[in-house]
Order: C-alpha cells, then sequence, then structure tokens
C-alpha cells in the first residue's frame, strides 16, 4: 500500500477495514477517512460496540446461533415448535427466514458449508452439535436450508447420510423460480428444479 498516506494510523485502520467481507481498498479508504471526521465521541462509541460484542456474543448451546443471551431468544421461545429443526449454514439465514413470519420451529447453524476447495471439512462446521440434538431430542423433521450452490449441495447431502433415516423425516427447502421472474432468463438449474418441485395448480 505505498500509494497512501504515511501515517501508520491511517494505513493500519485501512488495512484492518479492507479485511472486512464486501470492503475493497476503496471502500475502505473512504471508512478510514469518514472516522477521521468524526468525532471522538463517535469514534470511541464505534470502538465500544466493537469491543463489547466481542466481549458479550456467544453461541447459542442449542442451536449454535450468535446471541448475547444463553440459550438464545429462539430457541427460549416456549411458542416455536421443538419438533422442526430447520439447518441453515448462516446467522443471516436466520434472519431472512424469520422476516417470513411463516416459520415457527426451531434452527440449527453450521457456521459454513463444506468446502473440499477452500479446506472446510464436516469436522469444521457444527455438524456434530446437530446430530447430537436429534439424538438427544424428539424432532420430527430436519429441513435442509443451504444454499442451492455446490457447497450447500454437499453438505445437505452428507447431513443426510449420516441420519437414521427411519427416525426424522428430512426435506429441503424448495428450489425454482422467483415470484415475477420470466422463464427467459432463469437458468437450466433452476428451471430442472422449478419443474421437480412443481404443484397441483
Amino acid at each position: 500500500m505505498d500509494y497512501l498516506p504515511a501515517a501508520a494510523p491511517i494505513v493500519r485502520l485501512i488495512e484492518e477495514l479492507n479485511k472486512l467481507p464486501g470492503v475493497g481498498p476503496k471502500s475502505a479508504q473512504r471508512l478510514a477517512y469518514h472516522l477521521i471526521r468524526t468525532s471522538r465521541e463517535e469514534a470511541q462509541a464505534l470502538a465500544e460496540a466493537v469491543t463489547a460484542l466481542k466481549d458479550t456474543v456467544v453461541y447459542c448451546a442449542q442451536c449454535q446461533n450468535i446471541t448475547d443471551v444463553n440459550p438464545c431468544a429462539i430457541c427460549s421461545d416456549e411458542g416455536r415448535d421443538r419438533t422442526i429443526i430447520c439447518v441453515v449454514e448462516q446467522p443471516l439465514d436466520i434472519l431472512a427466514l424469520e422476516r417470513t413470519r411463516s416459520y415457527k420451529g426451531l434452527y440449527h447453524v453450521l457456521h459454513g458449508a463444506i468446502s473440499p476447495i477452500n479446506g472446510i471439512g464436516p469436522g469444521d462446521l457444527k455438524l456434530q452439535e446437530l446430530l447430537d440434538r436429534v439424538a438427544a431430542d424428539s424432532i420430527a423433521e430436519l429441513i435442509l436450508g443451504t444454499n442451492p450452490n455446490l457447497e450447500g449441495e454437499a453438505t445437505a447431502t452428507y447431513i443426510q447420510r449420516q441420519l437414521p433415516s427411519d427416525t426424522v423425516v428430512v426435506t429441503r427447502l424448495a428450489r425454482g423460480l422467483p415470484s415475477g421472474a420470466d422463464l427467459e432468463y432463469a437458468d437450466e438449474v433452476t428451471l430442472s428444479r422449478a419443474l421437480e418441485g412443481r404443484q397441483p395448480a
């Protein structure tokens, strides 16, 4: 980063911001210079928020979601259906599903997906915790909500193979055409999934 100003604190801040997902070198520079222009109180509030995040946020002992209370609010909610678990890759997936207000079961967060090319195997994910939950609790259905890509499919297949088929029903989130989409713009995989998942009109 020779083109950056010589002030070491600025260079360090830009380098650290550049490590954040979705933040490229230009965005990191803009954020750094924005922070320089903010008041000391605002910068301190941001620093304290990041520190508090690292000090107080933990994984829920049951579902592995991120939380500041253990177990998390979803696992503690007696109104949830405790016989269904939806398995997702990341905590943000839970937020997306909760926005629909149509799912009332529990969750399990894997914190990634199996990806040999990236050196991520089953032991790097929260898979054993999932298998332990299924074995210990009265789970009737396991919904595999992994992403519809190569890694997500590999992870879903691995989970299915680890489960005794006679003890729990395993389902997948439906795949297919998004609402409002044109057929001519859909790729072959999406169209194939839509045909496989067709329903009575």
